[in-house]
């Protein structure tokens, strides 16, 4: 009786260890996304004043952001893969730590030319810091309740945002640019205190530990079973089409606002503050749903009513309703993003996870890289507003590919732990969920 106290008062301080373990994870993961959503939105908020500095026209004010995906699409990929190899948590200090350095670089730039390649080198940090701290968060958190803590979690990129347009309200108008990217050297301080705080997963660490005669490389393992191939692929191909979607407005939304509608700069901060309080909203109400009625329908609802929005919102609006049909717009076009992570991550197992969420998803954002190009080169012969209305066809295309194709749920992030304990062998599928289970 005594010994099943003990045990039983063992087990209650286990728990509550691992508890407060979560719970430090999610600030740092959310804090991370924060920073990154702050690196993110800062170059379509000063992109106006590149433009004047440099002597750029919209074309080559694209390519920065296209340059900057790209950067963000190599971090996404081979981030994923390290964290494969070398661990969530390591990765994921190494990428801030070079996020914050290459951002606070940018504000000493004296060309175009430098802008641009420094801000490619820095942008690897923004992809991987993403990708792998979402993963991060994806193996310390039950099935349950997984999408609605990373719909929570996906809220940072937009308080990211908010934060950035605030701070860009206050310094860009009396003292330029410059001063926004050294903000960026902060993250430096998160990335040493997890360094030293947070443990790795116990998933991936068991399935280091675990014996293998031959060392598989991830891709090639994803590549070579026909199934986990295809629903590779198909993420790869939705991930192109929204993020093609997503980064093409969020690139060309601010300068739409002011030279097409003529909202004020300090004004227009204060719309985009808007957009990304709603899209916070929009984030955690879609994640609370998603885990009540599940991961694929609330996916294709919040895809499909943004792609309805789009050419709406661009269509008809003017000064007198922009406030409104902006803060629509923020609610809606981060919908899908709020499910994504959640649905990718149990698309595939354990071993390769790190990498097929990175690859996939990063593929994307090379893909999606032409956006800011293609709405340029839209903006010079048309306008920027008829590049954005048309974005709705990337929406539709981008939820439907998977609500069609990919089954939710398919496997499991913490039934390498559930596994073991249960005294089970963690094979391949060992984490994988049948058609009817249920969180």
């Amino acid at each position: 009786m005594n010994r099943s106290l003990d045990d039983k008062i063992g087990g209650n301080i286990t728990e509550q260890k691992e508890s407060n373990q979560s719970w430090i994870v999610f600030i740092c993961c959310f804090l991370a996304i924060l920073f990154d959503g702050m690196d993110t939105g800062i170059l379509s908020l000063s992109l106006s004043e590149l433009m004047k500095e440099f002597h750029i026209n919209k074309v080559q004010a694209g390519v920065i952001g296209t340059w900057s995906l790209i950067g963000m699409g190599i971090g996404g990929i081979f981030g994923g893969w390290f964290a494969d190899r070398l661990g969530r948590v390591r990765v994921s200090v190494w990428m801030l730590i070079l996020l914050s350095i290459g951002t606070a670089l940018l504000g000493f730039v004296q060309t175009y030319e430098q802008f641009l390649v420094i801000r490619s080198i820095s942008a690897i940090g923004i992809g991987a810091v993403y990708s792998v701290n979402v993963l991060l968060m994806v193996e310390y958190v039950s099935t349950k309740n997984r999408t609605t803590v990373l719909g929570s979690l996906q809220a940072a990129t937009s308080l990211g945002g908010i934060c950035m347009s605030l701070l860009a309200g206050s310094i860009l108008p009396s003292f330029g640019w410059r001063p926004l990217y050294f903000i960026g050297i902060i993250p430096v301080i998160l990335a040493f205190y997890m360094k030293y705080k947070i443990k790795e997963p116990k998933a991936w660490v068991e399935r280091v530990q675990k014996p293998q005669a031959v060392k598989k490389n991830e891709m090639v393992t994803i590549f070579k079973d026909p199934k986990t191939r295809n629903v590779f692929l198909l993420w790869a191909l939705a991930s192109i089409l929204l993020q093609f979607g997503f980064y093409g407005l969020g690139t060309w939304l601010p300068s739409y606002l002011v030279s097409e509608l003529g909202v004020d700069f300090k004004k227009m901060t204060g719309y985009i503050v808007g957009n990304f309080a709603a899209a916070i909203i929009g984030k955690v109400i879609i994640g609370l749903l998603a885990d009540r009625f599940g991961r694929r329908i609330m996916f294709l609802i919040g895809g499909l009513l943004t792609a309805i929005a789009l050419p709406l919102i661009f269509t008809y609006s003017t000064l007198a309703n922009i406030v409104i049909l902006i803060t629509i717009l923020g609610f809606l076009y981060n919908s899908p993003f709020a499910i994504l992570q959640t649905y990718l991550n149990e698309s595939f197992p354990t071993r390769i996870r790190g990498t097929a969420v990175g690859a996939s998803y990063n593929i994307g954002r090379i893909g999606g890289a032409i956006a800011p190009v293609m709405i340029g080169i839209i903006a010079e012969s048309k306008s920027i507003g008829f590049g954005l209305a048309a974005l709705g066809i990337t929406y539709a295309l981008g939820v439907l590919i998977p609500s069609v194709f990919i089954r939710e749920k398919m496997y499991d992030p913490l039934a390498n732990e559930t596994n073991r304990s249960s005294g089970q062998t963690e094979e391949y599928p060992s984490d994988h969920l049948t058609p009817t289970s249920k969180s």
